[in-house]
């Protein structure tokens, strides 16, 4: 098990280091880190700290992947998170008070939570295909934080709210200890439980496993109840960091850099086994290569297309039938040289 994770570890940790590479060519100072004001500033931090949303959806997108499922609504989700919580703080009495803060942080991840559990529901218990059932909500759910926002741009001034996005403890930015310690948790309770093996028996075969006395239901409804509550929480950084909630822009294709870092990270499309350390090397891959053409002097709009040839790449590694022609190909040299 440890030796077929190592392998599925290397071409995607190979990326990023190549990736890097390129950063350190083009930038010389690429990996210095420099104190100022007590904080932990460089290039190496912003990708640590932009990548920390990226990670968070990634999270909750590799248990949800797991079971044979897909959740393309997070980011609409994370925009209902941070519409929710500027909208109540800017409404509040006392807005810079971190009491209001906490509350309407609290009241948002409350709201994601019930949208998680609306698409469990509609995946364990009425059946939906999963791609539909959350395409619903990637789609109302867009217009649902355009709705709670007005259509506006809604700005705060809390300064409790903008440490979630923009703070520093202990000199590292506030955002990545949260994404880590998330992670760490889910690691956690996934790989010294039971709970990571019923996920991935519910994702290699469901009737199986409800046969044998696994509640796939349950565990169906936990893992998107999860991932939007990962969602929720990326949703708050992202409305933290600029102080002020976009329903329109916030979130925006999130779910798609979420869904490429857990196939980069070789956890499959069609359920089972799955990967927390390689979606991890995968988030950080998708947050270093966003830093990477614009730094190399391609324009970020191109962003876009380096990712779709990502995907093609990974899918095709991916694909069996990929996998056996590429050998055949191979080895047909190998069998004329011995033959010869």
């Amino acid at each position: 098990m440890r030796k077929v994770l190592a392998h599925q570890l290397v071409w995607p940790t190979t990326a990023l280091a190549v990736l890097l590479l390129v950063n350190v060519i083009a930038t010389p100072t690429f990996f210095d880190i420099r104190m100022q004001d007590g904080h932990l500033y460089g290039s190496l931090i912003d990708i640590l700290r932009n990548g920390a949303p990226v990670l968070l959806v990634a999270l909750g997108m590799t248990l949800v992947i797991a079971t044979r499922g897909i959740d393309l609504s997070v980011g609409a989700v994370a925009a209902i998170s941070g519409a929710v919580a500027c909208v109540y703080i800017a409404g509040s009495p006392e807005q810079g008070a971190a009491s209001t803060a906490i509350v309407a942080c609290s009241i948002a991840l409350a709201v994601c939570v019930g949208l998680g559990l609306w698409n469990g529901f509609l995946v364990s218990v009425l059946g939906i295909q999963p791609i539909i059932a959350t395409l619903v909500l990637m789609t109302a759910g867009r217009g649902l934080a355009m709705l709670v926002t007005d259509g506006q741009i809604t700005t705060v001034n809390n300064d409790a709210f903008k440490r979630i996005g923009a703070g520093f403890v202990l000199t590292v930015p506030l955002s990545i200890v949260i994404a880590l310690g998330v992670f760490c948790l889910a690691a956690l309770v996934t790989r010294r439980t039971a709970l990571g093996m019923l996920i991935e028996s519910v994702g290699i075969n469901p009737e199986a496993s409800r046969l044998a006395g696994v509640r796939s239901r349950t565990i169906i409804w936990t893992v998107y109840v999860f991932g939007a509550f990962c969602a929720g929480v990326a949703g708050l950084m992202i409305a933290s960091n600029t102080s002020a909630a976009d329903a329109n822009s916030a979130g925006l294709w999130i779910e798609l850099d979420a869904i490429l870092a857990v196939v980069i990270g070789g956890t499959s499309l069609a359920g089972g086994r799955f990967s927390l350390s390689g979606m991890l090397v995968g988030a950080l891959f998708i947050t270093t290569l966003a830093t990477t053409i614009p730094t190399i002097g391609i324009p970020a709009e191109t962003n876009y297309l380096f990712k779709a040839v990502v995907v093609i790449v990974v899918c095709l590694i991916q694909s069996p039938k990929a996998r056996a022609a590429l050998w055949v190909r191979r080895t047909a040299p190998l069998a004329g040289r011995a033959t010869a």
